[in-house]
Protein backbone atom coordinates (compact mmCIF):
# COMPACT_ATOMS: atom_id res chain seq x y z
CA UNK A 1 0.00 0.00 0.00
CA UNK A 2 1.57 3.00 -0.98
CA UNK A 3 1.27 6.15 -3.63
CA UNK A 4 1.02 3.99 -6.08
CA UNK A 5 -2.08 2.74 -4.80
CA UNK A 6 -3.20 5.72 -4.41
CA UNK A 7 -2.35 7.16 -8.15
CA UNK A 8 -3.95 4.16 -9.51
CA UNK A 9 -7.60 4.72 -7.37
CA UNK A 10 -7.27 8.84 -8.19
CA UNK A 11 -6.81 7.84 -11.44
CA UNK A 12 -9.40 5.04 -11.95
CA UNK A 13 -12.12 7.17 -10.04
CA UNK A 14 -11.55 10.10 -12.38
CA UNK A 15 -11.72 7.74 -15.28
CA UNK A 16 -15.22 6.40 -13.90
CA UNK A 17 -14.27 3.11 -13.62
CA UNK A 18 -15.78 0.72 -10.50
CA UNK A 19 -13.23 -0.55 -8.39
CA UNK A 20 -13.07 -3.62 -6.19
CA UNK A 21 -11.39 -4.29 -3.21
CA UNK A 22 -9.51 -7.66 -1.55
CA UNK A 23 -8.39 -7.15 1.83
CA UNK A 24 -6.51 -10.13 4.06
CA UNK A 25 -8.82 -9.99 7.20
CA UNK A 26 -7.11 -12.67 9.04
CA UNK A 27 -4.60 -14.80 9.17
CA UNK A 28 -2.75 -18.01 10.86
CA UNK A 29 0.17 -19.36 10.58
CA UNK A 30 2.90 -18.88 7.34
CA UNK A 31 0.99 -16.86 5.12
CA UNK A 32 1.76 -15.04 1.94
CA UNK A 33 0.86 -11.35 3.71
CA UNK A 34 -0.60 -10.59 7.41
CA UNK A 35 -4.00 -9.34 8.42
CA UNK A 36 -4.76 -5.39 6.97
CA UNK A 37 -3.46 -6.17 3.67
CA UNK A 38 -5.30 -5.43 0.98
CA UNK A 39 -5.49 -4.77 -3.49
CA UNK A 40 -7.85 -2.59 -5.40
CA UNK A 41 -8.66 -3.55 -9.13
CA UNK A 42 -10.73 -2.87 -11.97
CA UNK A 43 -11.74 -5.06 -14.85
CA UNK A 44 -8.25 -4.66 -16.44
CA UNK A 45 -5.86 -3.47 -13.94
CA UNK A 46 -4.52 -3.76 -10.49
CA UNK A 47 -2.59 -2.19 -7.39
CA UNK A 48 -1.41 -3.56 -4.54
CA UNK A 49 -1.17 -6.98 -3.69
CA UNK A 50 -2.26 -10.17 -1.32
CA UNK A 51 0.59 -12.36 -2.02
CA UNK A 52 0.70 -13.41 -5.38
CA UNK A 53 0.32 -17.15 -6.16
CA UNK A 54 -2.70 -19.19 -6.70
CA UNK A 55 -4.09 -17.30 -3.59
CA UNK A 56 -4.08 -13.92 -5.68
CA UNK A 57 -5.62 -15.23 -8.73
CA UNK A 58 -8.18 -17.07 -8.09
CA UNK A 59 -9.74 -13.70 -5.82
CA UNK A 60 -8.90 -11.87 -8.54
CA UNK A 61 -11.10 -13.55 -10.53
CA UNK A 62 -13.77 -13.69 -8.10
CA UNK A 63 -13.70 -10.27 -7.41
CA UNK A 64 -14.05 -9.10 -10.94
CA UNK A 65 -17.30 -11.21 -10.72
CA UNK A 66 -18.59 -9.47 -8.39
CA UNK A 67 -17.63 -5.56 -10.49
CA UNK A 68 -19.58 -7.53 -13.53
CA UNK A 69 -22.70 -8.61 -11.44
CA UNK A 70 -23.02 -6.44 -8.77
CA UNK A 71 -22.44 -8.98 -6.39
CA UNK A 72 -22.52 -8.36 -2.62
CA UNK A 73 -19.49 -8.48 -0.48
CA UNK A 74 -18.18 -12.05 0.27
CA UNK A 75 -15.80 -13.57 2.70
CA UNK A 76 -12.98 -16.94 1.62
CA UNK A 77 -11.39 -18.92 4.75
CA UNK A 78 -8.71 -20.27 2.79
CA UNK A 79 -6.43 -22.96 3.78
CA UNK A 80 -3.14 -22.80 2.06
CA UNK A 81 -2.04 -26.63 2.10
CA UNK A 82 -3.91 -29.33 -0.37
CA UNK A 83 -5.55 -28.13 -3.17
CA UNK A 84 -4.97 -24.62 -2.30
CA UNK A 85 -2.21 -24.19 -5.45
CA UNK A 86 0.11 -22.99 -2.32
CA UNK A 87 1.88 -25.19 0.38
CA UNK A 88 2.29 -22.16 2.79
CA UNK A 89 0.89 -24.04 5.34
CA UNK A 90 -1.41 -21.21 7.10
CA UNK A 91 -4.97 -19.94 6.88
CA UNK A 92 -5.84 -16.48 5.78
CA UNK A 93 -9.78 -15.10 5.48
CA UNK A 94 -10.26 -13.02 2.36
CA UNK A 95 -13.14 -10.00 2.23
CA UNK A 96 -13.81 -9.70 -1.67
CA UNK A 97 -16.05 -5.92 -2.03
CA UNK A 98 -16.82 -3.48 -4.09
CA UNK A 99 -16.74 0.07 -2.08
CA UNK A 100 -19.06 2.83 -2.33
CA UNK A 101 -18.27 6.06 -3.10
CA UNK A 102 -17.47 7.24 0.61
CA UNK A 103 -15.49 4.17 0.90
CA UNK A 104 -13.14 4.97 -1.69
CA UNK A 105 -12.50 8.86 0.09
CA UNK A 106 -11.38 6.75 3.39
CA UNK A 107 -9.20 4.60 1.61
CA UNK A 108 -7.84 6.94 -0.36
CA UNK A 109 -7.51 9.25 3.41
CA UNK A 110 -6.01 6.45 5.04
CA UNK A 111 -3.21 5.23 1.96
CA UNK A 112 -2.25 9.67 2.43
CA UNK A 113 -1.69 8.79 6.59
CA UNK A 114 -0.14 5.50 6.10
CA UNK A 115 2.90 7.72 3.67
CA UNK A 116 2.90 10.54 6.38
CA UNK A 117 3.72 8.04 8.72
CA UNK A 118 6.38 6.56 6.77
CA UNK A 119 10.03 7.04 8.00
CA UNK A 120 11.66 10.04 5.77
CA UNK A 121 14.97 9.09 4.25
CA UNK A 122 17.22 11.45 2.57
CA UNK A 123 19.29 11.00 -0.37
CA UNK A 124 22.02 13.32 -0.74
CA UNK A 125 23.67 12.87 -4.60
CA UNK A 126 22.14 12.50 -7.96
CA UNK A 127 24.96 11.11 -9.72
CA UNK A 128 25.16 7.86 -11.19
CA UNK A 129 24.29 5.36 -7.78
CA UNK A 130 22.15 8.31 -6.56
CA UNK A 131 19.97 7.98 -9.95
CA UNK A 132 19.87 3.96 -9.24
CA UNK A 133 19.27 4.24 -5.87
CA UNK A 134 16.00 7.10 -6.43
CA UNK A 135 14.29 4.49 -8.48
CA UNK A 136 15.08 1.03 -6.50
CA UNK A 137 14.30 3.01 -2.95
CA UNK A 138 10.87 4.62 -4.59
CA UNK A 139 8.98 1.74 -4.45
CA UNK A 140 9.70 0.68 -0.60
CA UNK A 141 7.56 1.99 2.44
CA UNK A 142 9.59 5.29 3.12
CA UNK A 143 9.59 8.94 1.94
CA UNK A 144 11.82 9.47 -0.36
CA UNK A 145 13.86 13.06 -0.31
CA UNK A 146 16.23 13.79 -2.99
CA UNK A 147 18.57 16.85 -3.06
CA UNK A 148 21.30 17.78 -5.31
CA UNK A 149 22.09 21.21 -6.26
CA UNK A 150 22.90 20.35 -10.18
CA UNK A 151 19.27 19.99 -11.56
CA UNK A 152 20.18 18.51 -14.82
CA UNK A 153 21.71 15.30 -12.42
CA UNK A 154 18.36 14.39 -11.44
CA UNK A 155 17.78 12.55 -14.99
CA UNK A 156 14.53 12.61 -17.38
CA UNK A 157 12.43 10.50 -15.05
CA UNK A 158 11.98 11.23 -11.57
CA UNK A 159 10.21 8.09 -9.83
CA UNK A 160 6.75 8.47 -8.78
CA UNK A 161 6.34 10.17 -5.43
CA UNK A 162 10.00 10.70 -4.81
CA UNK A 163 10.42 14.51 -3.77
CA UNK A 164 13.18 16.85 -4.96
CA UNK A 165 15.22 19.35 -3.67
CA UNK A 166 17.49 20.78 -6.38
CA UNK A 167 18.53 24.37 -4.29
CA UNK A 168 21.40 23.34 -2.81
CA UNK A 169 20.30 23.68 0.90
CA UNK A 170 21.26 20.47 2.36
CA UNK A 171 21.47 22.02 5.31
CA UNK A 172 17.60 22.64 5.63
CA UNK A 173 17.14 19.15 5.12
CA UNK A 174 18.91 17.68 7.70
CA UNK A 175 17.49 19.93 10.69
CA UNK A 176 13.49 19.75 9.20
CA UNK A 177 13.90 15.75 9.14
CA UNK A 178 11.95 14.27 12.11
CA UNK A 179 13.81 11.88 14.61
CA UNK A 180 14.58 8.97 13.37
CA UNK A 181 15.14 9.75 9.90
CA UNK A 182 17.33 7.97 7.53
CA UNK A 183 19.95 9.48 5.29
CA UNK A 184 22.39 8.24 2.25
CA UNK A 185 25.54 10.42 1.30
CA UNK A 186 26.91 9.83 -2.17
CA UNK A 187 27.55 13.89 -3.14
CA UNK A 188 30.16 14.36 -6.03
CA UNK A 189 32.51 16.33 -3.07
CA UNK A 190 33.78 14.28 -0.27
CA UNK A 191 34.13 17.83 1.57
CA UNK A 192 30.49 18.18 1.20
CA UNK A 193 29.92 14.33 2.27
CA UNK A 194 31.90 15.29 5.46
CA UNK A 195 30.03 18.38 6.23
CA UNK A 196 26.22 16.57 5.74
CA UNK A 197 27.38 13.34 7.39
CA UNK A 198 28.67 15.59 10.34
CA UNK A 199 25.88 17.55 10.86
CA UNK A 200 23.90 14.35 10.91
CA UNK A 201 25.78 12.90 13.50
CA UNK A 202 25.78 15.98 15.43
CA UNK A 203 21.75 15.66 16.04
CA UNK A 204 22.35 11.97 17.05
CA UNK A 205 18.51 11.03 16.40
CA UNK A 206 18.71 9.64 12.71
CA UNK A 207 18.07 5.87 12.73
CA UNK A 208 20.37 5.33 10.54
CA UNK A 209 23.34 7.42 8.36
CA UNK A 210 24.96 5.79 5.07
CA UNK A 211 27.99 7.36 3.64
CA UNK A 212 29.29 5.75 0.08
CA UNK A 213 32.85 5.27 0.10
CA UNK A 214 35.57 2.55 1.28
CA UNK A 215 37.22 1.81 4.64
CA UNK A 216 39.94 4.76 3.67
CA UNK A 217 37.42 7.13 3.22
CA UNK A 218 35.75 6.07 6.40
CA UNK A 219 38.72 6.04 8.42
CA UNK A 220 39.94 9.95 6.95
CA UNK A 221 36.08 11.15 7.63
CA UNK A 222 36.78 9.58 11.23
CA UNK A 223 39.51 11.22 12.01
CA UNK A 224 38.12 14.36 10.88
CA UNK A 225 35.12 13.97 13.29
CA UNK A 226 37.18 13.61 15.98
CA UNK A 227 39.36 16.65 15.31
CA UNK A 228 35.76 18.41 15.44
CA UNK A 229 34.92 16.61 18.83
CA UNK A 230 31.93 14.02 17.68
CA UNK A 231 32.14 11.41 20.65
CA UNK A 232 33.02 7.95 19.35
CA UNK A 233 29.44 6.46 20.18
CA UNK A 234 27.90 8.97 17.41
CA UNK A 235 30.90 8.79 14.92
CA UNK A 236 29.91 4.26 15.24
CA UNK A 237 26.31 5.30 14.56
CA UNK A 238 28.28 5.74 10.69
CA UNK A 239 27.85 3.59 7.90
CA UNK A 240 30.80 2.83 5.79
CA UNK A 241 31.04 1.45 3.00
CA UNK A 242 27.49 0.95 2.22
CA UNK A 243 25.76 -2.14 1.11
CA UNK A 244 28.83 -4.02 2.08
CA UNK A 245 27.37 -7.68 1.57
CA UNK A 246 31.14 -9.17 0.14
CA UNK A 247 30.16 -8.54 -2.90
CA UNK A 248 32.70 -6.72 -5.25
CA UNK A 249 30.88 -4.85 -7.91
CA UNK A 250 31.06 -1.27 -8.48
CA UNK A 251 28.05 -1.06 -11.03
CA UNK A 252 25.67 1.36 -9.88
CA UNK A 253 22.67 -1.13 -10.42
CA UNK A 254 24.51 -3.35 -8.47
CA UNK A 255 25.50 -1.40 -5.56
CA UNK A 256 22.03 0.29 -5.53
CA UNK A 257 20.26 -3.36 -5.28
CA UNK A 258 22.71 -3.71 -2.32
CA UNK A 259 22.31 -0.69 -0.40
CA UNK A 260 18.27 -0.89 -1.02
CA UNK A 261 18.37 -4.49 1.01
CA UNK A 262 20.41 -2.79 3.72
CA UNK A 263 17.85 -0.21 4.39
CA UNK A 264 15.39 -2.52 4.91
CA UNK A 265 17.34 -4.51 7.01
CA UNK A 266 18.71 -1.34 8.80
CA UNK A 267 16.33 1.09 8.24
CA UNK A 268 13.16 -0.01 8.23
CA UNK A 269 13.45 -3.01 10.30
CA UNK A 270 10.52 -5.18 9.42
CA UNK A 271 8.68 -7.96 11.10
CA UNK A 272 10.29 -11.00 10.51
CA UNK A 273 7.61 -13.21 9.45
CA UNK A 274 6.89 -16.99 9.72
CA UNK A 275 7.63 -17.22 6.29
CA UNK A 276 6.07 -16.22 2.49
CA UNK A 277 3.53 -18.81 0.47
Amino acid sequence: MDMQMRADLVRWRLEGQAVARISVSGARGSTPREAGTFMLLTQAQQSGTIGGGDLEWNAIHHARALLRGGGARVEQRISLGGNSGQCCGGEVVLVLDVPCADELDRILARLEDMRRHQPLLLLFGAGHVGRALAHVLAPLPLRLAWSDSRPHEFGAVIPHGVMVYDDGDWEQLVASAPPNSGALVLTQSHALDSLIVASILERGDFRYVGLIGSATKRRRFEAGFRHIGLSEARIATMVCPIGDQGVRDKRPAVIAALVAAEIVTRFLHPVQAEGTG
